[in-house]
Formats: C-alpha cells, sequence, structure tokens
C-alpha cells in the first residue's frame, strides 16, 4: 500500500514541478526534474525542516568522512533548496537573505560533486550549477500548492 501512495505522491509532484515550470517558460533537464521530485518526496514529511539551523548542519557534515559526509552535504543541500524556494519567509526570520540559503547548498552540493566520482558527481555539479534555477522552480511551486505547515513552525514563517 505505501508503494501506491509513494508512486501517486511522486506523479503528483512530478506534474507539479512540470506546471511550475510551464507558468515559469523554463525547462529542467531529466535529472534535475527528478532530482526535485526525490528531494520533495524524502522531505515533505520532514516536522523539523524549519527547525534546523543548516549552517551547523553543514559544519558537522565537513567533520565528517566519506560517505557519511557526502550524504550529509547532500541533506544540507536538499533542505537550504526547500527552505530558499518553498519558505523563503523562513529566512527573512532569521534576519538572512533567501541567498544565505542558496549559497550554503549550492556550497554543499558542490561538495558532494567534488567528493563523488562518475555520474553522482556529475549529477551534483550540474545541481549546483543550477541551484537558482532549482530554487525559482520551487518557488512557482510555492505558488501552484498550498503546502502543509506542521503547527509548531507555522509562526517560523510569517
Amino acid at each position: 500500500m505505501s508503494g501506491i501512495r509513494q508512486g501517486a505522491a511522486a506523479a503528483l509532484w512530478q506534474a507539479v514541478i512540470r506546471e511550475a515550470l510551464a507558468t515559469r517558460g523554463a525547462e529542467l533537464d531529466e535529472s534535475q526534474e527528478s532530482y526535485l521530485v526525490f528531494v520533495l518526496l524524502r522531505h515533505q514529511r520532514d516536522a523539523h525542516l524549519l527547525a534546523r539551523i543548516q549552517a551547523l548542519e553543514w559544519l558537522d557534515a565537513q567533520a565528517q568522512a566519506g560517505s557519511v559526509r557526502t550524504d550529509a552535504l547532500r541533506d544540507v543541500g536538499d533542505r537550504c533548496l526547500l527552505v530558499a524556494g518553498l519558505f523563503p519567509a523562513l529566512a527573512r526570520r532569521r534576519r538572512v537573505g533567501v541567498e544565505y540559503f542558496v549559497d550554503l547548498g549550492r556550497g554543499a552540493y558542490q561538495g558532494v560533486a567534488d567528493a563523488g566520482r562518475d555520474a553522482y558527481a556529475e549529477l551534483f555539479a550540474r545541481l549546483a550549477g543550477t541551484y537558482d534555477e532549482l530554487v525559482a522552480t520551487l518557488q512557482a511551486v510555492r505558488g501552484l500548492v498550498p503546502l502543509p505547515v506542521p503547527i509548531a513552525h507555522a509562526r517560523a514563517l510569517h
């Protein structure tokens, strides 16, 4: 049953991303679009997304080695992407610009690319290079669908 919900959720996120791209008159390649769907699926139930301090998580990732470091940097890049694209009010509340999350996330993805090999490194290099486009796509998504926000974090958005 969860596979059906996962599949349906993936199809819904993909449709919303494609609608957002059409609204913007923009395009992402298949790997970028698929990765955005993956990020949205992976974090759609993250009740702590808005409470995390990404700079501290980035510092913690730097202290790691190997795949643990790479996974932690990917997570920072993903979360910064979601905050910058879907919850820009959080940046204002924390007295930083959205660009803070964009720069931190782009750097995290570049760290994954630098540590990776072959297709994985290539994907993250491309994601780092088009981070602004990914954020703009999620900002367009934000305009298309109401986003569920845990009650505990509702004040963080205002």
